[in-house]
């Protein structure tokens, strides 16, 4: 991922894309920064590619949030610019599962850790995260293992 980031970063610099360059530096400073505190608390590996992709998830929920309360605040041109970092981060991240796909990674995610009421829902919801950072959006397969937990 790191290498990946670097690449794009280079060629953004090369191509003198400056919006994209900007974005790009953001990811990276962010990796620095998370790589930092980990260091900190005795890991001198730094931060793994999971991490990496929970750090871009986060930055991509943050555009997100911050493009609609600019389009509340009658800011299109700031949430306009916030949705296109979001373009360039998320060709960092796996591909978006569908609903479809998505519903059966909720059904394996159940019957591979025996979850049997909603009480259950933290060892499903672990399950998906260490399978599927980045390719669900967690807050809608939250819903969705919960309505399938009630159910049984």
């Amino acid at each position: 991922m790191r290498e990946e980031i670097t690449a794009a970063l280079k060629q953004a610099m090369r191509d003198k894309n400056s919006a994209r360059l900007s974005t790009l530096r953001l990811i990276s400073a962010a990796i620095k920064d998370r790589d930092i505190a980990v260091r900190s608390e005795g890991n001198d590996s730094g931060v793994s590619d999971e991490e990496v992709l929970a750090i871009l998830v986060k930055m991509v929920k943050q555009r997100q949030e911050s493009a609609r309360v600019y389009e509340e605040g009658n800011r299109l041109d700031l949430a306009e610019r916030e949705l296109s970092e979001v373009v360039i981060i998320n060709e960092f991240l796996p591909q978006q599962l569908n609903a479809e796909k998505t519903e059966e990674a909720i059904a394996q995610a159940i019957a591979d850790t025996g979850a049997e009421s909603i009480r259950d829902m933290g060892k499903v919801m672990g399950e998906l995260k260490s399978k599927f950072t980045g390719q669900i959006d967690f807050g809608a397969a939250g819903a969705k293992v919960k309505a399938a937990l009630t159910n049984r």
